[in-house]
């Protein structure tokens, strides 16, 4: 709890209703000077209001356990916190506060007789009906359960070495910030008042709804007069009640008959759906062994629908988590980050699906010209710009000296290939407009299928590059080798394969003179092999730009913050990214201040406002800024730049890694089917609305008694 050291903090709402009548100040007391102002009551007594606060008056008739209240804003009770408006003569408890505040002034008059200063916090209340809330911590747009499960999964298909550093690298990062934290030479402790904020923040967010319920029960204090029904307002009801009576009878028909009809039928189908989901998924996951790539992690169609189903398998159990929170107060913020993963998944897919709409009618519709123009820029540039290239290499190009016999073998050697692949793409052509008009009707289901499978269409035309790429980097990376092992000789070295090291080494003389003569030879030869493995390194990285557009465009489809950079615009207070504390110029406050309160009776006061942080936009996209990092990392890194020039492969960056800015969204283990059916079947009924009994109203604005003329006792409402 916060220490006594004479500073008061009064955390104040600035859109709490302003009057001048008196009042009873109530909310919540976390030390002797330390409170939170949850509501005014107007023109009741405090021994009374302290009364009905004890016994629970003023909380009745609440929607939910008023228990969760006092579990959330960690206190036992409300207290009466003071009076507002109240002339000096009445004597109140020292530890009370006298507010004096006007409808026309912002900032109340705080004095209290233990305080020697003041610390006036204004703060505007969330409105929990809005989701809206404060926290000290930005809200997750992220599942948090990623480094356990998806760590865990990772370990067991076998990790990428991009993937394995940059989590070692992490690990090792936090454990040199745990050992820096232990050796600290001066260690600040929070404050007790620090501590106490969390619990601050909490009893914020609880306020308008906390004020809301003592507002309906203040009717129990005191008493209040109630006014007779006229003849008139008395046929109104009557008129109401009858046909609310009908609208009841025929609402609790379709209720008991009808809906729990197409409830389990919809039940019944979801969880058909969730079978077929699993065996699809199970397919797309197997792996012949656990280190070999399993079928979602090389083809981008096949990612793509193991992505939707995820989703659809996940939608469910969202549902269902919103539709609890229900039952409980609107003040808990627990749920609200679920709320907006689940909408703004709804609403990527429903743009996905409106967009691949109008990309796959469109494509169906030009189908011929589509497949004609694909064809076209196959012949264009895989075909006959790698011909035109690899002629241009079997001469003198840019006029430099190349071994002519290994140019020409070369190049007639992948000539062939080209003319073979040439005819297999004839061959296909008659079917090409086939193939894109599917490619149009796969549009329906979202236009991410359709790039996925442009994707995997670009890695199928352009299979010959690739091996050749393979090829001509295995052969430039085998002459590097053997001409790194000539040059030993050639000075009396080795490699020493055992202790990985250079050894001196005696050779023969004949042993001298054939490893130069290789050397020679092989050496001259190396710019004929170069040329050729750099014409085919270019058009490989080439490739791999365009599948990178093509992951791009799918991660936008798939993860773009869409919904949350809606409310961003619409309603920050619905994205908490923290708080912050601001001072207000407190020269106005003295000439607010109320009249009636001698200004010598006035302690040091220092308003400050409380107000919430939004979510700035480097949150909302943190995990587009780690994609483009790991692919920085994987393609601008000088390792890259080592294996390009030393012929090694190039691998493409794993389509795991590309993806988990997409997995982000769903949990690293999916529910199981029995999973999903309890959590369905677990919703709780809809309370069915009854007629409440009109009991006579007589003259005086009283009712008859429920027993009246003998019946017997009931009780209505």
């Amino acid at each position: 709890m916060p220490e006594d050291d004479g500073l008061m903090r009064v955390f104040w709402p600035t859109d709490l209703p302003r009057s001048d009548c008196k009042g009873v100040v109530v909310g919540w007391r976390n030390s002797a000077l330390d409170v939170l102002v949850v509501a005014v009551l107007e023109e009741v007594e405090p021994r009374r209001v302290e009364s009905a606060l004890k016994l629970g008056n003023l909380l009745r008739n609440a929607p939910h356990p008023v228990s969760r209240i006092y579990e959330q804003c960690g206190k036992s009770s409300i207290s009466v916190l003071g009076v507002s408006n109240t002339p000096d003569t009445v004597e109140v408890d020292s530890s009370w506060i006298r507010v004096a505040i006007t409808p026309k002034q912002r900032v109340p008059s705080v004095t209290c007789a233990r305080a020697s200063s003041i610390q006036i916090i204004l703060f505007e209340r969330p409105l929990p009906g809005r989701m809206q809330y404060m926290s000290l911590n930005p809200i997750a747009l992220a599942l948090g359960d990623k480094h356990d499960g998806f760590r865990q999964d990772f370990a067991d298909s076998g990790e990428e070495d991009d993937e394995k550093r940059e989590r070692l690298h992490k690990e090792t990062k936090r454990k040199l910030v745990e050992k820096l934290k232990q050796h600290s030479v001066v260690k600040r402790i929070p404050s007790p008042k620090e501590r106490a904020l969390a619990t601050i923040v909490n009893q914020i967010n609880w306020a308008w709804e906390l004020e809301k319920l003592l507002q309906q029960n203040i009717s129990r204090i005191g008493t209040r007069p109630k006014r007779a029904l006229s003849v008139s307002e008395r046929v109104v009801e009557s008129a109401t009640t009858a046909r609310d009576m009908v609208l009841v009878w025929l609402w609790d028909m379709i209720t008991i008959y009808v809906l729990p009809v197409i409830k389990k039928v919809f039940v019944l189908g979801l969880i058909a759906h969730r079978v077929v989901a699993e065996m699809l998924l199970r397919i797309l996951e197997w792996r012949l062994r656990p280190r070999y790539a399993a079928l979602k992690d090389i083809s981008a169609t096949a990612q793509q629908v193991e992505i939707r189903l995820q989703q659809f398998c996940y939608w469910p159990m969202q549902y269902v988590t919103l539709r609890l929170r229900k039952n409980d107060w609107a003040s808990v913020t627990t749920s609200h980050p679920d709320y907006i993963r689940f909408y703004n998944s709804l609403w990527l897919v429903a743009n996905d699906v409106i967009i691949g709409m109008a990309f796959g009618s469109y494509i169906i519709d030009n189908a011929g010209w589509v497949a004609d123009e694909i064809s076209r820029l196959l012949t264009t540039y895989t075909v006959e710009a790698l011909q035109s290239s690899i002629s241009w290499l079997m001469g003198w190009p840019a006029g430099l000296k190349l071994n002519t016999e290994l140019a020409a073998f070369l190049g007639d050697l992948f000539l062939w290939v080209i003319e073979y692949w040439a005819s297999c793409i004839e061959t296909i052509r008659p079917m090409l407009p086939r193939i894109v008009w599917i490619i149009g009707f796969s549009s329906f289901a979202g236009a991410s299928m359709p790039l996925a499978l442009f994707s995997d269409l670009l890695s199928i035309l352009t299979i010959h590059i690739y091996s050749f790429y393979l090829a001509s980097a295995r052969i430039f990376h085998w002459q590097l080798n053997i001409l790194q092992s000539l040059f030993h000789l050639f000075r009396g070295k080795k490699h020493n394969v055992l202790r990985n090291r250079i050894d001196s080494c005696d050779y023969g003389l004949d042993q001298l003179l054939v490893g130069t003569i290789l050397f020679t030879v092989l050496f001259f030869l190396l710019p004929t092999v170069v040329v050729f493995y750099l014409n085919f390194a270019i058009a490989r990285m080439a490739i791999i730009l365009f599948k990178a557009c093509f992951d791009t465009a799918l991660s936008c489809l798939n993860h773009f913050p869409l919904f949350a950079l809606m409310l961003r615009v619409k309603d920050p207070k619905r994205l908490p990214g923290g708080i912050r504390f601001e001072l207000r110029d407190t020269q106005d406050f003295g000439a607010t201040s109320n009249d009636n309160i001698p200004l010598r009776q006035h302690p040091s006061t220092s308003v400050i406002s409380l107000q919430s942080i939004p979510l700035d936009f480097k949150s909302m996209f943190y995990q587009y800024f780690q994609m483009g990092n790991r692919i920085r990392k994987h393609y601008l890194s000088p390792r890259v730049a080592l294996c390009l020039l030393t012929g090694k492969f190039v691998p493409p960056l794993n389509r795991r890694n590309l993806y988990s800015l997409q997995y982000s969204m769903l949990p690293a283990k999916r529910a199981g089917v029995m999973e999903m059916w309890d959590a369905v079947n677990s919703l709780p009924a809809s309370k069915r609305k009854s007629m409440p009994v009109q009991v006579p109203i007589l003259a005086n604005g009283r009712r008859f008694p429920s027993n009246y003329g003998g019946g017997r006792s009931r009780s209505y409402g």
